[in-house]
């Protein structure tokens, strides 16, 4: 939770007996964000499975792997303070990797660095965060483009003007993205990053979901950019107000 004069800032834990780990919050997702169509892709010639763990309905054609493997897992504490916190998590799929994240905590701003390093073979990655806002009474981007989704709502890869919302899209956009409180929490919450793809997602009434990402949603089976233990997958975020 962000608290910010008092006021929580993200949709706190759900009240059920088991609430879904993926609806409140923020989290980081890696090593891929958003979903991965099928939970399958090819890589170096070989077509890989994950784990399906999200359905969107009853099509059997509508189950995919989404947000990565760090989302409902313990992370292994290394450094903490009053104002900052370095923790770790070694992936559980077939390729040897870790997710590192550092959050620190300032008067008026949180920063966020999230970096994925193989410690073995290269593979895929992909990285980004998945903060769930109360929701605002106005929301200021300028996304330069949207991809296309397919009847099942995966990108395709092809992209086109943005279009008007309610959107679970992911744009094109340098950032930063301000979401507008009318003084009920901050007169106005800015989210920047290193990241050029944002994932916006306002359809509940009660949240708006802006997720900044190194790649877009099914970036395996488009373009993802490969890690090695030379070259690592680094994004920072920051939530100011």
């Amino acid at each position: 939770q962000i608290v910010v004069a008092g006021q929580p800032l993200l949709v706190d834990v759900p009240t059920e007996e088991r609430p879904h780990p993926m609806s409140w919050g923020s989290y980081p997702m890696a090593p891929w964000a958003g979903r991965i169509r099928g939970g399958r892709f090819p890589f170096e010639g070989v077509d890989r499975q994950l784990t399906i763990n999200h359905h969107d309905g009853a099509d059997p054609r509508n189950a995919h792997a989404i947000h990565g493997l760090a989302f409902d897992r313990p992370w292994h504490v290394h450094d903490v303070s009053d104002t900052s916190c370095t923790c770790s998590l070694n992936f559980d799929w077939e390729f040897a990797g870790v997710a590192t994240q550092s959050v620190t905590v300032h008067d008026d701003h949180v920063d966020v660095t999230l970096v994925v390093e193989s410690t073995g073979a290269a593979f895929p990655a992909e990285i980004g965060w998945h903060p769930w806002f109360r929701k605002p009474d106005r929301l200021d981007f300028a996304p330069s483009a949207m991809y296309l989704r397919d009847t099942f709502g995966i990108p395709t890869g092809e992209l086109d003007e943005p279009s008007e919302g309610p959107w679970d899209d992911c744009f094109l956009a340098a950032g930063p993205v301000e979401l507008h409180y009318a003084r009920r929490i901050a007169p106005a919450v800015r989210v920047e990053s290193d990241c050029d793809h944002w994932v916006v997602y306002d359809e509940p009434a009660d949240a708006t979901c802006v997720e900044p990402q190194s790649g877009p949603p099914n970036a395996f089976n488009l373009e993802p950019h490969v890690v090695t233990p030379t070259a690592p997958l680094t994004r920072t975020m920051t939530i100011a107000w």
